[in-house]
């Protein structure tokens, strides 16, 4: 058993680093200007030159409560990965302000990005960029705007990078927002007075079509089938990265880390030491509750009450007794 736990706890912390790494070459801001170039529409005329000016100083990682009073002066990877309410402290993985020229005045903007390695995490991703989004507005109070002066409240984007999403689903953009319906008569049509939540998905898939350039680079950035060297002269000769800027160590590592990924099998060995620590977990359980049932149907009974061996069929309890 302590085997066992040692191989899940090994598994666990090569996925943290993996995780952890994979956000810092997101936070450099050569890629961020990518992102927002073709998830913003107030970057959509900026070159990738004039985006990566507009981003103020140094991007926030897994350091910026989502719910009040949160805070962590540390990156610890999964340990700071949000967590659906009751499972323990919600931390945004990227986060940072963006000013953007408008005629004579700078609007300012403040992003979030999170990085997903599955479309299907056990709820709606849209539905948690909202509150993701609505935490970024309501934090606001007492630093971008206080009392009543709502009008001083800044725009949010909270940007979901998917990566592998299924292949029906390909490689895609799609923005949920705020938007204005006249239901009898019309209101006088003040965009900025509502137009103050975007919620961006991004989905990745390697070996679909990529419809732009972008699709291209993210891909090319994430996959686990190009090698390290391979990867960092097609980023910089056909997407014009600056490898030299430090981004160039962060891909080294992220694809370091991939390969060992990869190359342990640690999803298999996961899933492994996980149904075999399940089923020591079900020999403990059997011990504890054998001697206060009289026979086996009660034991069995009593046993796939619990969530965890709701499947099991008889055959495997008298196995395991």
């Amino acid at each position: 058993m302590e085997n066992i736990l040692s191989q899940v706890l090994s598994v666990a912390e090569a996925k943290v680093q993996y995780d952890t790494q994979c956000k810092l070459v997101l936070y450099q801001k050569e890629i961020l200007a990518w992102i927002l170039k073709n998830t913003a529409e107030e970057f959509f005329d900026l070159s990738l030159p004039e985006i990566e000016s507009c981003i103020e100083g140094t991007p926030e990682i897994s350091t910026v409560g989502v719910n009040p009073g949160e805070t962590n002066e540390t990156i610890h990877g999964l340990a700071n990965e949000s967590k659906v309410p009751g499972e323990g402290s919600i931390y945004y993985d990227i986060r940072f302000f963006a000013c953007v020229p408008r005629g004579r005045k700078r609007i300012r903007l403040i992003i979030n990005l999170e990085c997903q390695k599955s479309y299907y995490p056990g709820y709606q991703i849209p539905t948690r960029g909202i509150f993701y989004g609505a935490r970024m507005i309501s934090s606001q109070f007492g630093t971008e705007f206080s009392d009543s002066h709502y009008d001083g409240i800044k725009k949010v984007y909270s940007l979901w990078l998917c990566l592998g999403v299924p292949e029906y689903i390909g490689n895609a953009i799609t923005e949920y927002h705020i938007v204005k319906r006249d239901l009898i008569g019309e209101f006088p049509d003040i965009r900025d007075a509502y137009d103050k939540l975007s919620v961006v998905v991004i989905g990745l898939r390697e070996d679909t079509p990529c419809p732009n350039d972008f699709f291209g680079m993210m891909n090319t950035l994430f996959s686990t089938t190009i090698p390290a060297d391979e990867k960092k002269v097609r980023l910089k000769t056909k997407y014009s990265l600056r490898m030299e800027n430090g981004l160039a160590k962060e891909v080294d590592l992220m694809c370091n880390l991939s390969g060992y990924v990869e190359e342990k099998g640690i999803e298999r060995g996961l899933k492994q030491g996980l149904e075999q620590g399940k089923k020591e977990g079900l020999k403990a359980l059997v011990r504890t509750l054998q001697p206060l049932f009289g026979n086996f149907a009660q034991l069995y009974d009593a046993i796939v009450k619990n969530p965890e061996y709701a499947d099991l069929t008889e055959e495997e309890v008298r196995e395991v007794i």
